[in-house]
């Protein structure tokens, strides 16, 4: 190989031709062949896009962290941190301020169009504002977006043309939180190639930093997803993610239940109903997730009996390898939420004593309600 360094321009990694299983790889001929550009998607890349094929690869979770720590040696920058709205607090940085230093931070709320459809923008910005608080970011500004909509980024975008005449704008988030989706949105705006980085459902896509320059002087630059192994996503395959991840706006589903009764969220969640009067549980999950009501007695032997058939996703095939559902006790108030990191979230309208049962190393979230 040439010893001049390449770019995938899909996911950022160095181009190399000697290690299939490493990242950047590309066949020498490929290489030959994309010489007269200069434009190289390497063939993890290529082979996302064109056949929906992702080859794993092991990435350790600090060398995400170190990359992103470099942002804080930037002289000037603007830091937009990408969320996920459907999973706040799975999609949440620890400590994002210590690794880009002092660098402004605004928070850009994705998937806003997964919510119902007369949800009120401004009591879920206020509802955000403090969820960010109280977990220890301080952000100057949110805002809420559909990043494969181009209307909502308009405030955005005005954003970004304003701060890259003196700044380097610096797109941060964990994985699965549509990053790539809103870079590729915003090199469209900017005159750029559409679609130009890989974006898929998969975490851990973009490998390395991405620089898009929209001035002489300063650009936008895609960082790494951060990897969160608390995101269910983690311990799914591919259909599995389609199904549980919602891509329309969620219809929520209400089930009036009485103590010693069980909903099963497919295989992957279980609410034991164990203490309170008659309540309403309000389930805000994927359509596609089955929610199946039994008797809390008998409930282990059902999950035995019917988990990856009538209780699914995680599906037959894959259970093997997804982790055993351990259990938390929880005095649940009215009016506030369970989310479970990438599943959903649900609540009641009477304080209620539940058992929940969710995948050992998922993270599980009791807050305010959203809606």
């Amino acid at each position: 190989m040439n010893k001049e360094e390449f770019q995938c321009i899909g996911c950022g990694a160095v181009i190399q031709t000697e290690n299939p299983s490493e990242a950047g790889y590309l066949p020498a001929s490929a290489l030959a062949k994309g010489m007269d550009d200069g434009n190289f998607y390497c063939q993890r890349c290529f082979r996302l896009r064109h056949y929906n094929e992702l080859q794993d690869l092991t990435i350790d979770d600090d060398v995400f962290l170190e990359k992103l720590s470099a942002i804080s040696e930037d002289e000037d920058a603007l830091i937009i941190n990408v969320v996920d709205i459907f999973d706040v607090e799975g999609s949440l940085i620890n400590g994002l301020r210590r690794f880009v230093g002092n660098q402004p931070i605004v928070v850009a709320a994705n998937k806003f169009d997964l919510l119902p459809k007369v949800t009120k923008e401004n009591r879920v910005k206020h509802w955000l504002k403090q969820v960010l608080h109280q977990n220890g970011l301080q952000a100057e500004d949110v805002f809420l977006i559909s990043a494969n909509k181009k209307h909502t980024l308009e405030p955005l975008i005005e954003l970004i043309k304003k701060a890259v005449l003196s700044k380097n704008i610096y797109i941060v988030g964990v994985t699965n939180v549509g990053k790539s989706t809103l870079i590729n949105q915003l090199i469209a705006y900017f005159g750029g190639e559409k679609e130009i980085i890989t974006t898929s459902n998969h975490p851990g896509t973009t490998l390395d930093m991405i620089r898009i320059p929209l001035t002489e002087e300063h650009a936008i630059v895609d960082t790494p997803g951060i990897v969160h192994r608390t995101q269910l996503a983690h311990y799914l395959n591919r259909d599995e993610i389609k199904t549980l991840l919602p891509t329309k706006p969620l219809k929520p589903m209400t089930f009036q239940l009485n103590p010693d009764q069980t909903i099963f969220i497919g295989a992957a969640a279980r609410v034991d109903f164990t203490r309170g009067k008659r309540a309403s549980f309000t389930y805000y999950v994927s359509k596609d997730a089955t929610l199946h009501r039994t008797k809390t007695e008998g409930a282990e032997e059902f999950y035995l009996k019917h988990r990856g058939e009538l209780l699914s996703p995680p599906f037959k095939d894959t259970l093997e390898n997804f982790p055993e559902l351990v259990s938390r006790t929880i005095q649940l108030k009215p009016d506030y939420d369970v989310a479970i990191s990438g599943l959903g979230w649900f609540t009641v309208n009477e304080p209620v004593e539940i058992v929940i049962w969710t995948p050992k190393g998922v993270a599980l979230s009791i807050r305010e309600a959203i809606i």
